[in-house]
């Protein structure tokens, strides 16, 4: 077990990585009419808006959360005079808001889609596959919220920022701080980097386009010239 566990803490995180970034390279290089979010407004404009809302603010704000909450040093928190109990309280209430926030506009887009013949009928493997490891994630880390309400010292907290930490500056001993971690933390840290395996074969690289509109800023003016 302690083999399979320095893989999948110590190893995997590594090949998620590399296919996220390899692939979604790849699919850009020489397949870029798929670089799409496929839009089915025009099939059936039912509850889009609604659900659609929702679960980008939740999954942006969720992104953001786990960004910032597991990779800044717990040092800045300690002169900031955050105690570890009141970042995992912190970590609890947001991340439940924008996860519940998350899940209810996932749930109203997957009915939109599955509850529409059209939708369905232009639904791939690939569609179905994201939407079912997205609840599933998603699941998972709401579970850890009443795993963690069971101890709020932030110890286990603190083991898996630094597990995090050690991952991102290729330190060999990553996974060594999570073994006794729960195993909902577990499953939902796996399928949270599964999510970067299967991230470059679906429409999720679309999220690309979504931070590249930033090089707009400082696009030129467009010349637009009148016929005489």
């Amino acid at each position: 077990m302690n083999y399979i566990h320095q893989f999948v803490f110590g190893i995997y995180p590594y090949i998620a990585l590399a296919i996220f970034f390899l692939g979604s390279l790849a699919r850009f290089e020489r397949d870029q009419y798929s670089w799409k979010s496929e839009s089915s407004q025009t099939l059936y404009r039912g509850q889009l808006r609604l659900g659609n809302i929702l679960f980008h603010i939740g999954i942006l704000g969720l992104f953001f959360g786990h960004l910032v909450g597991l990779l800044t040093p717990v040092v800045v928190w300690d002169t900031l005079g955050i105690s570890h109990g009141t970042k995992q309280i912190i970590a609890m209430v947001a991340g439940g808001i924008m996860g519940v926030m998350c899940l209810v506009g996932l749930l109203i887009l997957i009915f939109r889609r599955f509850g529409s013949s059209r939708l369905a009928a232009n639904s791939t493997w690939r569609d179905k596959l994201v939407l079912v490891w997205l609840i599933l994630t998603l699941l998972l880390g709401l579970a850890t919220i009443f795993v963690s309400a069971q101890h709020t010292d932030g110890h286990e907290m603190v083991l898996l920022m630094t597990w995090a930490q050690h991952i991102v500056t290729f330190r060999g001993d990553a996974a060594s701080f999570i073994i006794d971690a729960s195993p909902i933390f577990k499953l939902h840290l796996f399928m949270g980097m599964s999510l970067f395996v299967i991230f470059p074969f679906t429409r999720l690289v679309h999220v690309w386009s979504g931070f590249a509109v930033v090089g707009y800023l400082g696009r030129a003016w467009q010349l637009v010239r009148p016929r005489n």
